[in-house]
Order: C-alpha cells, then structure tokens, then sequence
C-alpha cells in the first residue's frame, strides 16, 4: 500500500466544498464543507454564494482532510482538482487552490473531470473498476449513459439529458410542492409512504423512434406541475406522497430501462451508477432488480460517495499517477463545459533554457524541481504547518 500514489482531491463544481486524500483505492479522508444551507433560501445555488463559500472553507477543508488522513502535505504524490465541467466561478475557485498548493509543495497537478471522477469513485468502494464499464451519472446537472474502456482516458458518451437534468427535475417538483431545497432526499422520503402507481406521469424519450440512450425530464416536470395546478384549482389536496412516488417511479423507471438497455447493446456486464441522484432508494432497488433479471453485476458507492466529494477527484487523480499520465499545465483553466471524452487535462512538457522542466512533475514519485525563490519558500512553510 505505500507504494500506490497518495493525492489530495479538490472538488468545488456546484455547492460542496470538497477534499479527499487517496492512497491507490483506499480513501484516507472525505472533508466537506457544503453551502446548501445558503442556498435554501433562493430554492437552488447561486453561483455567487457558491463561489464565495468554497473561498472561505477552502484552507480549512484541506487541513482537515490531511488531519483526517494522518498524512503530511510533503507525503503527497500530486493534486487532484475538479477543472470542469460546473459553475466557472466555483471551479475557478478550486483551481486557482490547487494549482496555488502544487506549486509551493512542488507536487504534479492533474485538472480532472468532474464526470469521470464521478465513475472512479467507485474503485473506493467496489475495487478497481471492470473494463468497460458502463456508467449511469444522474445528478442536479447532468444524466448520462457512459461507456469507459479506461477511466483516466476514454470515456465515451452514449447518452445524455436534452433538457432537465433527473437532480434538477427533482428540485423542481418539490418547489412545486412546497417541500424545500433540494428536493431530492425530501421526494424520496415522502415516496415512500406514497403509491408509485397512483398516477400515470409520462415517460419521456421511450417511444421506438426516440433516441435509445437520451433522456428528457421537462416534459414530466410540466406534467407534475399541471396535475397539481388542476388539483388546487379544483380545490381538493393534493397527494404529495402519491405525487412523489409517481413522478419518481417515472423518473427511476426511464433511467434504469435505458442504462439495462446500453449494457445488453454494447455487451457490458457490468452498470455503475454514480451522482447525487445514486443516493435515491427507489433507484437503487430498481436498478438491482432489472440488473438481476439481466445477468449484469450493479456497483453503486454508498450514498455519501454518491454527491459532490473530494475522494472522488482524488480518486482519480491516483489513477492518473498510477497510470503514468501527463500532468497538467500551470496554466490549468476551469471549463464550465469540459466535455466528459476528456477524463483529465494534460500538459506538454516544457524545457528551459537551462535543460529543466517547467511544469508539474509527470509519474510517481517524482517531484518538480523548480528554482525556489524566498516568497515561495515561505509559502511551502505555511502549508506544512
């Protein structure tokens, strides 16, 4: 175990401050630090708060997380950070952070993407992950039907949401509800207590010309919303535990008939399922079920590693050092619309004049030898305190 990379991950797309240290594909540390409180008010994130939040909680989290881990900053084998895609100014935030520790500890730098971060993850739970591996990403930003053949490299996208994310349907209908932000957990615990078939939501994108692999959530979300207008118009209460079982059914029905669908298609025995939306119950009893009656092995992270985390990035950002990728440029940007065909960031090695690398070390173990100036100096003594 102590020769896998050990990397610290940085997570700051959305709302959750997030910082992870990995050791190959043991989690040492999982800090987080969310703003979801802040946000409550206005019904969903604000970019502006987000930003903000991640500003302050950014110094604290990582030093919680290497207490966490027991591990110093000097131990470390790189730096992980989300680059895209999210909110620009909450990415720019944890960039900037990464790239600000990296440099004053003179470790390698590796942007990462928020998505593929999402499917590794899984390697801390379940062991490295199957090659391919077929993945279900449902979240407040993103449903997606992805193909990997290696995490750190290709990952191919099948399908996609063409308007509502499954997350942000969710949130949708509890506003409607009157249930709070975000509405997720509160649909799901409501649910429970409702009767999934008691009204017949539609079922977008599942017709036979419709396209295998894509998802649509608008037109469920408007048909929830007309339903419950009709209800109070007429006067009558409205069945929130029945409405939020039916619109989850229909939601949890879509997902997992197409991911089943994309592993019988592409031969993949295996279905991962990642996201904050991974955290539904309903979800994962349907999908084990349908995953059962066709032969294919479910892997889905625990709950916690299913939203925004630090251990995710850090996850695979060890694979990276593990698999000897190129490191990152210091000129590292966020891209709010990274596509998910780029798992990392890589750069070009430069040379100087004098014959040295300028840029993050490339591979394990092997730090950047740069010419250290005084305020640099003072910085690595900061981080190591």
């Amino acid at each position: 175990m102590a020769d896998e990379p050990l990397v610290l991950g940085i997570e700051t797309s959305c709302d959750e401050t997030g910082v992870g240290v990995v050791r190959g594909t043991t989690l040492l540390a999982d800090a987080v630090a969310s703003s979801v409180d802040e946000h409550a008010r206005f019904g969903g994130v604000v970019p502006e708060v987000a930003s903000r939040a991640h500003l302050e909680a950014m110094v604290p989290t990582i030093r919680r997380a290497l207490k966490d881990a027991r591990v110093s900053a000097r131990d470390l084998d790189g730096i992980a950070v989300t680059a895209g895609p999210g909110l620009a100014g909450a990415l720019l935030v944890g960039v900037t952070a990464a790239k600000a520790y990296a440099y004053a500890l003179g470790k390698p730098l590796y942007g990462v993407n928020h998505l593929a971060s999402h499917i590794c993850v899984d390697q801390l739970e379940h062991g490295s992950l199957p090659e391919p591996t077929m993945a279900l990403l449902v979240s407040g930003g993103h449903s997606s039907l992805l193909l990997s053949t290696d995490i750190t490299s290709d990952v191919r996208p099948l399908g996609a949401t063409i308007d509502d994310a499954a997350g942000e349907a969710f949130d949708k209908v509890a506003r409607v509800l009157n249930l709070g932000f975000p509405g997720g957990p509160v649909i799901d615990r409501y649910a429970r207590e409702g009767d999934p078939h008691a009204i017949a939501f539609p079922r977008g994108l599942t017709g036979p010309r419709d396209p295998a692999y894509d998802f649509s959530f608008s037109g469920l979300k408007t048909a929830v919303a007309r339903w419950i207008e009709a209800k109070r118009a007429a006067g009558e209460e409205v069945p929130v535990r029945d409405v939020s079982a039916s619109f989850q059914e229909a939601v949890v029905d879509v997902l997992t008939r197409k991911a089943v669908r994309a592993c019988k298609d592409e031969g993949v025995d295996h279905l991962m399922i990642g996201g904050g939306v991974a955290a539904n119950s309903r979800l994962r009893a349907l999908a084990q079920e349908r995953c059962d009656a066709a032969g294919i092995r479910l892997r889905v992270p625990r709950p916690k590693l299913c939203t925004d985390n630090g251990a995710m990035v850090a996850a695979l950002g060890a694979e990276m050092v593990a698999r000897n990728r190129p490191a990152s440029d210091w000129d590292l940007s966020a891209d709010s619309s990274l596509p998910v065909t780029e798992p990392h960031v890589p750069g070009s090695a430069h040379v100087e004049a004098d014959g040295q690398p300028d840029g993050p070390a490339h591979g394990h173990g092997h730090a950047h030898s740069h010419s250290h100036d005084h305020v640099h100096e003072t910085a690595k003594e900061n981080l190591y305190s």
